[in-house]
């Protein structure tokens, strides 16, 4: 009967453990189809909070100087927005500007693309005739001639046979002739371009509708945070309120690392991208120096994306000199932004080691598109964070550490 009562006992772990594991990853999924579904309202909510930290320092600056918190969150939020007017006027100016020189850059690219399919062409020629012997390349010269004869013999044939009795038009208030077939309209189809805009404004709304909430959650979230603070540690008790307070210390620590310094960082480089190419003679500096600087703070694949909208905007000078300074000022900004300043500024508040970092980008690059790519390191670390400090989870925290 012991041993009955042992085997029993094992087997009904063992399902135990089953179950659990079962659950857990039942639970993972539901997380993950939450996290999909959902990354409109998920992605404006961490918006709001990025900024939210952004501007706390400003909040807390004015607080000193006895303002109110509800007070210094209305002016702080107010002058926010007046700067984004600002910066959208900027922007709009410059891309109007660059609107109506579209036409010049489609030029300059198609220029490119056939002197890039000539290139190509010639050195296929010139590998053909290497390779190729003399008598079979003139054989297959001979068979081209009578295939481009038969091809305009063909289109010498309809040609001619357009060039037929046009068809009447119908003269207005005639009466209809007798056996006459009546003249049939075919509407025309919608173009791939209406289509797929037509399939995604109610994506575009959803955008729209989630955008126009984000300057009320900031505001609130700067105002009423202390007393969210203290509202959320309600809901835990003795020893987990300890753990619950030092997480949340932590990722609000970190966060703030990583926003605030990424802001000054891409501040810094945008206002140094774009003087830089300001004296380049580069067109458009205060849109693509902006662009530029922003996207090279993307990890990993920044420095690419950092050269695209300046190597754009020299198409209209079209010379090797400018593609050639361009290429080496982005690319000195980005190493010295990334091993130099970024370390210091953000690097030692985040401690991820740099697979779990690629996984990451991966993992929320995979969820939310775009601005997952943007929000992935910052939700990584705070979930480090939150594994930090609660005793089951350190090994995961280790794990996620560097």
């Amino acid at each position: 009967m012991a041993l009955i009562t042992k085997s029993e006992t094992k087997t009904s772990q063992a399902v135990g453990e089953t179950r659990h594991l079962a659950m857990s990853i039942l639970a993972m999924g539901v997380i993950i189809a939450v996290l999909y579904f959902g990354r409109v309202f998920f992605i404006t909510s961490l918006a709001a909070l990025t900024i939210a930290f952004i501007l706390e320092p400003f909040v807390a600056l004015l607080m000193r100087l006895r303002f109110p918190r509800s007070l210094a969150s209305f002016v702080v939020c107010a002058i926010a927005l007046a700067f984004l007017y600002v910066v959208g006027l900027g922007a709009y100016s410059q891309l109007a500007g660059l609107y109506d020189e579209l036409p010049k850059y489609g030029e300059r690219i198609g220029q490119i693309v056939d002197a890039i399919q000539q290139k190509i062409g010639a050195m296929e020629d010139q590998t053909y005739r290497v390779l190729v012997p003399a008598r079979q390349r003139q054989e297959e010269e001979r068979r081209r001639a009578q295939q481009q004869q038969q091809q305009q013999a063909e289109q010498a044939g309809r040609k001619g046979r357009k060039g037929g009795a046009a068809p009447q038009q119908p003269i207005p208030g005639a009466l209809p002739i007798p056996g006459a077939i009546p003249e049939v309209r075919i509407h025309e189809e919608n173009t791939a371009i209406g289509d797929y805009i037509y399939s995604r404004l109610s994506s575009f709304y959803q955008i729209l509708l989630m955008a126009s909430f984000v300057p009320f959650l900031v505001y609130f979230m700067l105002s009423w945070r202390d007393h969210i603070n203290r509202s959320f540690l309600q809901f835990f008790h003795g020893e987990d309120r300890v753990i619950a307070a030092r997480s949340m210390q932590g990722i609000a620590d970190m966060v703030r690392a990583f926003v605030v310094g990424n802001f000054m960082l891409g501040l810094l480089l945008a206002i140094v991208s774009s003087a830089l190419f300001w004296m380049l003679h580069v067109p458009f500096p205060l849109l693509v120096g902006p662009l530029s600087g922003i996207m090279s703070l993307i990890p990993y694949i920044g420095l690419p994306l950092a050269m695209v909208p300046p190597l754009f905007a020299a198409l209209a000078l079209n010379t090797v000199s400018v593609y050639v300074l361009v290429v080496v000022t982005v690319g000195m900004l980005h190493l010295i932004a990334m091993n130099l300043l970024y370390p210091k500024i953000v690097g030692s508040r985040v401690h991820l080691n740099p697979l779990v970092v690629t996984f990451s980008l991966m993992l929320w690059g995979f969820l939310w598109d775009a601005p997952g790519l943007l929000l992935a390191i910052p939700l990584t670390a705070g979930i480090k964070a939150v594994c930090d400090n609660v005793k089951g989870l350190r090994a995961f925290g280790k794990f996620l550490g560097d």
